[in-house]
């Protein structure tokens, strides 16, 4: 008999991305992302961190002012997911991210071409800029829907 308990497609692929945000060296806010396709294929995975080159620990992690402001540096997990794929697209895929995309990466995702969203947290749902997300995501046809937890909890044995 076969199990019957085990992840659905929501839950894996966010679960990656909760996985994938673990990567991040951000000291107050690690985000991760996975975009999968219609076949639910995993395309690409990001975290928020500094870019190639450059250093992480040359670079400010705090949220300073001018140039000692994280937020001049940091790349965002679903831009870095977007910029990983060696797939050469991501049109019409699903983007899962542990937090609701700012406007930045909400560009992003719709020049990219992804169709879908399904975030963790919308703990910003107040601010300008994930307003505005959400402005040019239905003026684009790009639906969001919040991941709802079933209450699973992972963990491995061997």
């Amino acid at each position: 008999m076969k199990k019957n308990d085990y992840l659905n497609w929501d839950e894996y692929f966010m679960g990656l991305a909760v996985l994938s945000s673990m990567r991040s060296k951000d000291p107050s806010t690690q985000v991760g992302a996975c975009i999968v396709d219609d076949d639910n294929k995993i395309v690409s995975v990001g975290y928020n961190g500094m870019p190639h080159c450059c250093s992480d620990d040359e670079f400010p992690w705090g949220k300073g002012d001018g140039l000692d402001s994280k937020y001049l540096y940091v790349c965002h997990a679903e831009l870095n997911a977007i910029l990983n794929t060696h797939y050469g697209t991501v049109k019409g895929c699903t983007l899962y991210s542990t937090l609701f995309p700012c406007n930045e990466c909400a560009k992003a995702i719709i020049q990219s071409g992804i169709k879908q969203v399904v975030y963790m947290s919308d703990k910003y749902s107040e601010t300008d800029g994930v307003r505005a997300s959400k402005r040019m995501f239905e003026s684009a046809g790009v639906t969001y829907r919040e991941h709802k937890f079933t209450g699973k909890k992972i963990s491995f044995e061997l």
